[in-house]
């Protein structure tokens, strides 16, 4: 065989083993992957522990960014009044400077909120049919949650709840960095596009509280609630509370929906600020103003809002201007590359601990009762893999649907229904981007 009969051979044989390796990738991704998805449910303990350590009770390196964003958030909320009034927290809302709505309104888009609302209801149907012995441990999971909870977890709960039309809660998922870089930039102006964008995209909970109707834990007879008493954000003492119904929960819908937006821009702490979101969600319950329910289904349908909007083209140029311009923004407050912002060690950044992992395992179910139904297979709604292409660049649309199937919780657990109420119960974003980082 001549020289360059050989070189062609060679060549060949080099492009067909690069399906051959690419299939033994995803093959083994998805082992790891499934090794993830069928771990034991994770003890109570851990989690606690866990959730205790993303506040300022046990880690006092963390403690100085969350008492920044507790002063940068009352300032907000008290705009140019002397002291902060509790009449004025349900109208408060990112200024002019912070939040580019002029831009967004000159763009046209519609947001179809209606439609939108409506197949949220659609998804959720299934919690009409849950069992009592899932209702019973809905309430009794909220109660023991609510009542041993340790001071700052309920005060940086009131602080998520009462912060809830402003971005200050995701500087915390950042690290020191990155999470200072983003404050400034955010009251600066500096990514005022994506500040509107974010806040616009969620869609409102209320025509499924009025369709569920279901009433708040401390509203059950005989419950027993601790109404946690305000001494973080007016600080007036005065127990918080919430009316309207109560599934789903409305506030953990921003968290998620906010976090999983700013994750797609800012893909170098994706799986941190997806945990930012479930412990958002944790955080309703601790006030003891939702049930675990609630919170599973407002991440339900925020994770499938997300994906709908990426999805959608118009949108999608919008999303691109103001990923851009925050990139841009943050570059310049960090003084360096994003990568190397991102970048944290040690007890600062307890959101890129590896028992996050258990913790946002935990939020998908928070425990409760599992129907031992044969397993069958997740099916992905098209588009849906829009969710991973931030993080994962690497992979093509048809691997990170496999990477979403292969992640996905085993079958079987409250608000599965159909085929695609299934996948949005048992999407693992969290997993699925880890799983894939282990290669």
């Amino acid at each position: 065989m001549s020289s360059s009969s050989s070189s062609v051979m060679r060549t060949l044989r080099s492009f067909m083993e690069i399906p051959m390796r690419l299939t033994l990738s995803v093959i083994a991704l998805s082992l790891f992957a499934s090794t993830l998805a069928d771990a034991a449910e994770p003890q109570w303990s851990q989690i606690h522990a866990t959730a205790v350590n993303t506040t300022a009770d046990l880690n006092p390196n963390f403690a100085a960014r969350e008492a920044v964003i507790q002063q940068q958030l009352i300032a907000a909320l008290r705009g140019n009044a002397s002291s902060l009034q509790r009449s004025e927290l349900e109208t408060a809302r990112q200024s002019s400077v912070q939040a580019d709505t002029a831009w967004l309104q000159a763009s046209g888009y519609d947001f179809h909120k209606k439609e939108n609302q409506q197949a949220g209801i659609a998804l959720l149907s299934q919690f009409s049919a849950q069992p009592k012995a899932v209702m019973t441990a809905n309430l009794d999971t909220v109660e023991s949650i609510n009542l041993n909870a340790t001071g700052g977890q309920r005060r940086g709960a009131l602080i998520d709840a009462e912060g809830q039309n402003f971005l200050y809660f995701l500087a915390d998922a950042m690290g020191p960095d990155l999470g200072k870089a983003f404050l400034t930039a955010y009251n600066k102006g500096e990514l005022s596009k994506a500040a509107a964008l974010i806040k616009a995209s969620e869609v409102s909970t209320s025509a499924a509280k009025k369709h569920f109707n279901y009433p708040r834990p401390f509203l059950v007879a005989g419950n027993s609630i601790h109404n946690v008493p305000d001494d973080a954000v007016v600080k007036d003492n005065q127990p918080y509370r919430a009316d309207g119904g109560s599934f789903p929960s409305g506030h953990t819908n921003t968290g998620y929906t906010d976090a999983l937006l700013m994750a797609e821009m800012l893909p170098e702490r994706f799986v941190p600020l997806l945990d930012r979101g479930a412990r958002y969600g944790y955080s309703r319950i601790v006030l003891g103003v939702h049930y675990p329910l609630d919170v599973i289904g407002s991440r339900m349908a925020a994770e499938r809002n997300v994906a709908h909007f990426m999805n959608d083209a118009a949108y999608r140029t919008l999303f691109e201007q103001a990923k851009q311009e925050l990139r841009g923004a943050l570059e310049k407050e960090c003084g360096m590359s994003l990568a190397a912002c991102a970048r944290t060690t040690g007890d600062a950044d307890p959101y890129a601990a590896p028992q996050m992992r258990q913790f946002y395992r935990f939020t998908m179910t928070y425990g409760l009762p599992r129907q031992r139904t044969q397993q069958s297979s997740v099916q992905v709604p098209a588009g849906a893999e829009v969710l991973l292409e931030a993080p994962l660049p690497q992979l093509n649309a048809a691997q990170r649907r496999q990477l979403m199937v292969s992640s996905a919780l085993a079958a079987g657990y409250p608000l599965s229904g159909d085929a695609e109420q299934s996948f949005w119960q048992r999407l693992n974003l969290h997993d699925a981007v880890v799983s894939a980082s282990k290669r």
